[in-house]
């Protein structure tokens, strides 16, 4: 009997730059109405935070996290994740926020069908490309913020797909499905991802795990478009969900099997992590689903306080002084 191949279940997290903290905490936290479930620090860089806006739970699935990074806004293009996407309940709560954008003066298109399923694009003060989407066949657990000043029905339930730009298809193709193992699901035409008008673009949908907003990267061909150039606004890399700390070790083998060029194992102590390129340069993580954001502090006051991992907190009073205070409103 064959063994099952290993199966990542979904996206598990976005890592991306702003370079105005406390405008960051305001849109995310206060516009959008997520969660700061876990405020602390790049544990490579540790003179930036790294803030995780999540469900009122700190799920694996649902959170957008930042660097803060004093950088002029990003040079957009393809070899790069250009949109984000997060999952509502249904076309009812697209409206809602419609509505709410409208109210607040958020950067916004229209709703519209895409996909076969109904889209609202917006964007933060730093041109940050985000999506809603309904998803009202979701079977992915919902975990309401008490505290969110959005209605319990209409709040973000998670990430939806996330989609990155390539020039060429064919060797991302062969990472994605070869050592990935998603599967190739269909593809359908969209806008260019730039937002300066052109001609439509193909994009390829692949799936991981049930399948389902939850678990698609989308994959958008685009060759005419130019290198970017990561700043404010941009994207740093995308996570994928590995279940149990066993299959990790089995994907660490996996990848120096398949002699793809790795991070190795990395302990980042709310999960563990692998980094590793696809062949356009765009950053892949493969992260587990546990320990989670409540190692460390209790459920009820997750990101009420800024948090370090064991390894750090010997130099919590050095790096409390190299870290400006978040504004909040």
């Amino acid at each position: 009997m064959s063994q099952t191949p290993l199966q990542l279940t979904g996206i598990h997290h976005l890592t991306a730059i702003t370079g105005n903290v406390s405008g960051n905490y305001d849109f995310y936290a206060s516009t959008l109405g997520l969660r700061l479930v876990k405020k602390t620090v790049n544990q490579d860089d540790v003179s930036a935070y790294h803030l995780f806006y999540a469900d009122g739970k700190g799920s694996p699935g649902t959170d957008i996290t930042f660097f803060d990074w004093p950088l002029p806004r990003e040079s957009r293009g393809t070899h790069s994740i250009v949109r984000t996407g997060f999952r509502v309940a249904n076309a009812d709560s697209l409206h809602y926020w419609n509505q709410r954008f409208e109210k607040l003066g958020v950067t916004r298109g229209h709703v519209v069908d895409l996909d076969g399923r109904p889209t609202l694009d917006f964007e933060d003060a730093e041109g940050q490309r985000l999506r809603l989407t309904a998803d009202p066949e979701s079977k992915q657990p919902t975990n309401p913020w008490a505290k969110s000043p959005v209605p319990a029905e209409h709040q973000i339930r998670g990430l939806g797909p996330i989609t990155i730009s390539v020039p060429d298809v064919s060797k991302t193709d062969m990472v994605l499905t070869r050592v990935m193992n998603l599967r190739f699901a269909r593809d359908y035409t969209a806008p260019p991802s730039n937002g300066a008008g052109g001609a439509a673009r193909t994009v390829h949908v692949y799936e991981m795990g049930a399948g389902g907003p939850a678990a698609e990267l989308h994959v958008a061909v685009e060759p005419d478009l130019p290198l970017p150039s990561q700043g404010a606004g941009a994207v740093h890399h995308v996570a994928f969900r590995v279940p149990t700390f066993e299959e990790y070790d089995q994907w660490n083998a996996r990848l120096h099997e398949m002699r793809v060029p790795s991070s190795g194992p990395v302990d980042r102590f709310y999960f563990r992590s692998l980094y590793f390129r696809e062949p356009n340069g765009i950053l892949f993580e493969l992260a587990t689903d546990g320990p989670g954001f409540h190692a460390d502090e209790p459920m009820e006051t997750m990101g009420e306080k800024l948090s370090l991992p064991p390894f750090l907190e010997a130099r919590r009073k050095e790096i409390e002084a190299g870290l400006k205070p978040i504004e909040q409103k």
